[in-house]
């Protein structure tokens, strides 16, 4: 398999030339190419058409977000060829506003896959029909799979019985982040347990006889 891999490979990087990036390598019995992000639609149609490729089988698109980098984002598309019984993984690197050219035209099934991209990272598909946000709710802010998004989020949503709908609050937090040690209070914590009332004054955590 990975020598077929690699065959593809050769192949594939001869015919896109100068729109592959950083090369191709195969791992995990699956082709991997990076291309340039102007370019990925035509790398797309090129993959599903070449008839030594055929790889007709939109699997996914996901997005990976590095914040530490400038082009923070990678656009992976996942594409499988059940006639030559292979996949190929193809990557892409954008920034917070490029948007990346939309394969819809090629693959009907990218409309929800870019539209999941754009909702949860805020990456940007030019020339898609209708790009909105698919998994949260209207009127959400952020995007909730970026590194930088915070774990509890911006607002809370509740239905209220009172005004009987739907309504928007700040994250309001029952408790403080407190910070929790690993020690057993059954193996000897130094200090007595708050709200244990059978803790000696030694605070071994033995109960009193």
């Amino acid at each position: 398999m990975d020598a077929g891999l690699r065959d593809l490979g050769d192949y594939v990087a001869e015919a896109l030339g100068d729109d592959i990036v950083n090369g191709w390598t195969v791992a995990y019995g699956e082709l991997t190419i990076d291309v340039s992000c102007e370019h990925i639609a035509e790398t797309i149609k090129l993959l599903k058409s070449d008839a030594r490729c055929l790889f007709d089988c939109l699997i996914d698109i996901a997005g990976v977000d590095y914040p530490e980098r400038g082009r923070r984002f990678d656009v992976v598309y996942h594409l499988l060829s059940p006639r030559q019984n292979m996949r190929i993984r193809i990557k892409t690197s954008v920034d917070e506003a490029t948007p990346v050219p939309s394969v819809v035209d090629i693959f009907p099934a990218a409309n929800w896959f870019e539209r999941e991209a754009f909702d949860l990272y805020g990456i940007l598909f030019s020339d898609h029909p209708d790009l909105r946000r698919l998994l949260t709710d209207y009127g959400f802010q952020g995007h909730p799979l970026r590194k930088d998004f915070p774990l509890t989020g911006f607002v809370e949503v509740r239905y209220d019985e009172d005004q009987k709908r739907v309504v928007y609050e700040p994250v309001k937090l029952a408790q403080e982040f407190r910070n929790f040690d690993a020690i057993s209070p059954w193996e000897g914590a130094d200090y007595v347990l708050p709200g244990d009332e059978k803790a000696d004054e030694g605070g071994n955590g033995k109960a009193k006889s």
